[in-house]
């Protein structure tokens, strides 16, 4: 049952996955298409004229990036948590939007895949319920998603799926979309595009006449329409049969000066016809003007033709003339249709016997320097060969998707590597031969603190055993418990599984100190370690130095193996006096030790402004703590030694920040508080040893 549930939630973060992916990358490569279809959403609540237009192309590359980093993250199982949270509140915001979009039908395409694909709005409501039912799949059980890439190498693939689409983006508005779905890419014959086939299906109509007579209002067909005594109110004309519609039906170029329609005669002008489209002049870019000009001046000078399509008005054309000196031809068309055509505002189209061979945003237009020769000769004046889907589709692939592929094989075969080297550890006869020193205890140690009573401390105790038993942990496991709980839980554990601490012992042999249990008491009820130095015991009870290392003495003296703490509160932290209170410490209790009883220590760093606060040391704080503990035990009983000397991290350590931490080169482990108290989130922190 378990593996199935693995199954059916990989399956549905593939799905997701995927699904992101596509939909943020073809809203990337066309943001001013994203664009417009916000503005529409906008227009349909009333609210298009009171959103600048910076605000809603700002919004149309964050949505784009959202998606597509969205989905790289679920692909890759990175910030499982999290991105299964994120993932579910997206999905329900745009199914809750599809729904709207469904009963009110304000636009006829979500735009969900921008041109690439196009979908009723029923379709798309189906698509997102799966969707979200998906999503609440993986946000369910989020440590289902298998890993495609190790925690502490996730960064990279975070930081460069959010680079790599925001900057396809930008590259995309200053050029043009990298893939043109739209019925005006490159390669189209407008004229032939516009053309419905004979014999091809009709669309059919039926319209409904309101007509009102004597206080009575009714409706008529065409077929039954009463007689004039009846007074016309209203009509409804609706579709009753889609028929064949061309991919071009609303192109028509009207002559800004005479109205004229000259839609067929640009259309069908052999040769060449360059064609400057600019939707909205008032909004168009001037600063290329002197570009323009000269394009215009060749095609006169090559017998090209060369018009400006716009949608604006007979002020804004005069104005452009002003700025501009703009002496081409200006036709009139649709706004909606001109910016389909190409995503610039101008933008430059080059047709050869009314085929699309050349598309030209205002940021790169051709050059004086290659319009040196008839357009026959130039290669701008020929159907560009390398502008096949696959070659753009493979070069996405070679600087999106190769450059994560490989990282994720050398993440992968290091991860194998590591693999190995545990299976040699393990491998006695490799280890005859193996000159490297064992490498040091990985320790995962639980401290209960003062909770549970008696029988919820055995029984969860017995629960940690029966779990750690069943699957084997990579660490080695410390409870530590209250005095009352040591010898009955020691009677429910397996030792050689989970060893059992105690949280402190007395700095007095035996003797008349009531409320006292003395090391050798500890070790009498099966105990293996004690917690010495816990900031708790130096804060509430005034353990000072001398005391602890008494205490860390007698321990010592009964077998004991110690667990130290030490760390520094956060006015030493914000005064950068942590190295020198830690060094203290230490100094002060522990490093009077000879070399031989080193062997039984093993030191907690363990912030205390970090302890039940909520708050964490980052993972390169901790790290940089570690590494300096480490060198100033090196520099007490040598380099050795402080390679082998476990050191553990404790301070609000969990399950969802334990594998960062522990990836760390100098973190062996952690000193867990309140996340001990529960099986589970105890086992989750144990488990990151595997991740």
């Amino acid at each position: 049952m378990s593996k199935l549930r693995v199954v059916i939630a990989n399956v549905c973060r593939l799905l997701l996955a995927l699904t992101f992916i596509l939909s943020g990358y073809v809203k990337a490569i066309d943001p001013l298409g994203t664009q417009y279809k916000i503005t529409d959403y906008l227009a349909a609540i009333d609210l298009a004229a009171m959103v600048p237009q910076w605000t809603t192309l700002s919004a149309a590359v964050a949505l784009a990036a959202i998606e597509f980093a969205l989905g790289v993250f679920l692909l890759f199982a990175i910030k499982r948590q999290f991105t299964s949270r994120l993932t579910l509140a997206f999905m329900a915001v745009m199914t809750l939007i599809t729904v709207w979009i469904y009963i009110a039908d304000p636009v006829k395409d979500c735009g969900c895949f921008g041109d690439a694909l196009t979908l009723t709005n029923g379709e798309t409501l189906l698509k997102n319920i799966l969707l979200v039912l998906c999503a609440a799949v993986v946000a369910w059980r989020p440590s289902d998603m298998v890993r495609l890439i190790s925690s502490s190498n996730q960064w990279l693939v975070m930081n460069y799926a959010v680079v790599y689409i925001i900057g396809t983006s930008l590259w995309c508005l200053y050029t043009l979309p990298t893939f043109d779905f739209r019925p005006y890419h490159i390669g189209v014959n407008i004229k032939q595009d516009m053309t419905v086939p004979e014999g091809a299906p009709q669309t059919e109509y039926e319209t409904t006449f309101i007509m009102k007579k004597n206080g009575t209002t009714k409706e008529f067909t065409a077929d039954n329409y009463p007689d004039s005594t009846w007074q016309f109110v209203d009509a409804r004309t609706v579709v009753t049969k889609q028929g064949y519609e061309p991919p071009i039906h609303d192109f028509i170029i009207d002559s800004a000066t005479t109205g004229e329609d000259i839609t067929d005669s640009i259309l069908s002008r052999p040769g060449y016809t360059f064609l400057l489209v600019a939707p909205s002049l008032a909004r168009a870019d001037d600063s290329n003007f002197g570009d323009i000009d000269q394009i215009y001046e060749y095609a006169q000078e090559h017998g090209a033709a060369f018009y400006c399509l716009t949608a604006s008005t007979d002020k804004d054309i005069a104005r452009w003339r002003d700025i501009t000196g703009a002496e081409y031809p200006f036709c009139l068309s649709d706004e909606t249709t001109l910016k389909t055509i190409i995503r610039s505002n101008p933008g430059l189209l080059l047709l050869k016997n009314g085929t699309i061979i050349g598309k030209w945003s205002h940021n790169l237009l051709p050059q004086t320097d290659e319009l040196n020769a008839p357009l026959h000769q130039l290669s701008i004046g020929q159907m560009p060969k390398q502008s096949s889907t696959s070659s753009r589709i493979l070069k996405v692939m070679l600087t999106f998707l190769l450059p994560l592929f490989l990282l994720s094989l050398a993440d992968r075969l290091w991860a194998w590597s590591k693999w190995v080297r545990s299976k040699q550890k393990e491998n006695n006869i490799f280890q005859i031969f193996k000159s490297k020193k064992k490498m040091r205890k990985k320790i995962v140690a639980g401290n209960w603190k003062m909770n549970l009573n008696l029988q919820d401390g055995v029984a969860l105790a017995k629960e940690i055993n029966e779990a750690l038993v069943a699957e084997k942990p990579n660490c080695e496991v410390i409870i530590c418990t209250p005095f009352i709980h040591l010898a009955s839980v020691a009677q429910v554990l397996d030792q050689n599984v989970v060893a059992l601490g105690a949280e402190n012992c007395a700095d007095k042999v035996k003797g008349a100190y009531t409320g006292e249990v003395s090391a050798e008491m500890v070790k009498s009820t099966g105990a293996q370690y004690v917690i010495l130095g816990h900031s708790e015991r130096r804060q509430y009870y005034h353990e000072t130095a001398e005391i602890l290392k008494e205490k860390v003495d007698l321990a010592l003296a009964n077998g004991l193996k110690i667990l130290f703490c030490c760390g520094e509160t956060l006015e030493e932290r914000k005064a950068e006096k942590q190295n020198e209170v830690v060094k203290a410490e230490l100094e002060g209790s522990v490093f009077h030790l000879d070399a031989e009883a080193w062997k039984n220590i093993v030191i907690a760093y363990e912030p205390i402004w970090a302890i039940g606060t909520g708050m964490t040391a980052t993972s390169d704080q901790a790290e940089e703590m570690l590494a300096y503990i480490r060198s100033i035990v090196a520099e007490k009983y040598g380099q050795e030694a402080a390679e082998d000397t476990s050191i553990l991290y404790g301070g609000s350590c969990k399950a969802s920040n334990a594998p960062e931490l522990f990836s760390k080169p100098n973190i062996d482990g952690g000193l867990i508080g309140g996340a001990s108290l529960k099986c589970a989130d105890f086992k989750g922190i144990i488990d990151a040893w595997k991740k």
